[in-house]
């Protein structure tokens, strides 16, 4: 009996190395659909009017860190495509954001006020890779991670690829960076 369950097991991953194979080959060939800046815009518009109730659009002007307080989530992508998605707003638009998000008003950036902005990375995160055929099912999102200061840089060593854009939502902008890795 044994030996017809290690042999199931076998033929199952067998099977999955194959369907996997062939996946990371479409994924390879379909890097231009990946890389596509528009599915990175439609996926912050239809998160910022989904879970906030704003209307949110890419920005011309890039944004800048300034010189107070910034907050950055990262949640890492694994799979069949590896790197990052990154948030990154000031602080004052980091109370604004989870302030829509729950109903509330903040006036710190605490606790609640990063996982908040975790959870928008990710929900993002998730939203971009939905986007993406074959990707949505290949790729698993990390636990976000928040990091919150004054004068941090976050540097990524040669990316295959990466979206870098600015958006804004009434006076609030952020930016949103895919940064891709590795493909399989």
């Amino acid at each position: 009996m044994l030996g017809v369950r290690n042999a199931a097991i076998v033929r199952a991953q067998n099977g999955r190395n194959s369907r996997e194979q062939t996946m990371a080959v479409s994924l390879r060939e379909s890097v231009q659909q990946i890389s596509n800046p528009e599915s990175l815009d439609a996926s912050v518009e239809e998160v910022f009017q989904l879970m906030l109730g704003v209307s949110c659009q890419r920005s011309v002007i890039p944004f800048h860190k300034g010189h107070g307080e910034s907050v950055t989530a990262v949640v890492g992508f694994g799979g069949l495509l590896s790197g990052a998605c990154v948030f990154r707003c000031a602080g004052h638009v980091a109370l604004a954001i989870a302030g829509h998000m729950m109903a509330m008003e903040f006036s710190t950036v605490d606790d609640t006020v990063k996982d908040a902005i975790g959870e928008m990375c990710n929900i993002l995160a998730g939203a971009w890779k939905g986007k993406v055929p074959g990707l949505s099912a290949n790729c698993g999102l990390s636990v976000p991670a928040v990091i919150t200061g004054r004068d941090y840089d976050l540097h990524v060593q040669a990316p295959e690829f990466q979206i870098q854009h600015s958006y804004r939502f009434a006076e609030s902008a952020f930016s949103v960076t895919i940064v891709c890795d590795g493909l399989q």
